[in-house]
């Protein structure tokens, strides 16, 4: 049996598994944390950021990504501060301005509270979230794709180049990629990328109770845990 501990989100007490991803508590707990590379039953990577929490710590506070904080006894959470919500608001930002092209981006923005980018805009299909590259070494066990490359050349990508026989050639990786759904409109032509922001009426109920999880469609296209990034 697993050990549980109790831990504090948001002023809020909770129970949770020992070395449970504090990202997965919360969520449990339908204390909302936005969140897009975490996939549950994958290696944590916590490479988009999103989902950035503070960890109290005597009279300081560190910010670190919820997905590979593990739950202990006692551990102090702040997962919607003012500060956190800024970081993450400008984290989400970033994002959708290097692939508008994505719903779940998008979709992260105006969950976010994005109302403008202030960053030019780009056209990437691929913004390193690593979810196909753990799914296919994880779930799969085919290691048919990884990283390569550093900085601004680094990518997804065949060993040499070249597919290998351990693909199993199922789409797994690209039905689990956020940047194979588009946005409700089609894609956007070049020059007219742009916030979307059509699904801003979502977040009614959430002007009213900040950081809980109000079971919008926000994220649903790419498995977020409770259907509400």
């Amino acid at each position: 049996m697993l050990q549980q501990v109790t831990m504090t989100i948001d002023g809020a007490p909770v129970r949770a598994p020992k070395g449970a991803p504090v990202l997965e508590v919360a969520l449990e707990y339908a204390i909302c944390i936005p969140h897009l590379c975490h996939v549950p039953n994958l290696t944590a990577f916590g490479g988009c950021r999103l989902c950035i929490v503070e960890v109290v710590e005597g009279d300081r506070a560190r910010v670190t990504t919820s997905c590979t904080l593990d739950a202990r006894e006692g551990l102090v959470v702040r997962a919607n501060s003012e500060r956190v919500r800024r970081l993450r608001r400008n984290i989400a930002e970033l994002l959708v301005a290097e692939a508008p092209n994505s719903r779940a981006l998008q979709d992260v923005a105006v969950r976010c509270g994005v109302t403008q980018v202030r960053y030019p805009f780009r056209r990437k299909d691929c913004i390193l979230c690593g979810r196909c590259v753990r799914l296919c070494a994880e779930q799969w066990q085919a290691h048919a794709i990884g990283f390569v490359g550093r900085g601004k050349d680094r990518r997804v990508e065949y060993p040499l180049g070249v597919r290998p026989d351990s693909c199993k050639r199922r789409h797994a990786c690209v039905e689990i990629c956020p940047m194979t759904i588009t946005p409700c409109g089609g894609p956007m032509e070049p020059g007219e990328e742009r916030l979307c922001g059509q699904c801003e009426s979502q977040l009614t109920m959430e002007r009213d109770m900040p950081g809980v999880c109000i079971q919008c469609e926000l994220g649903k296209g790419f498995h977020c845990l409770r259907a509400a990034v």
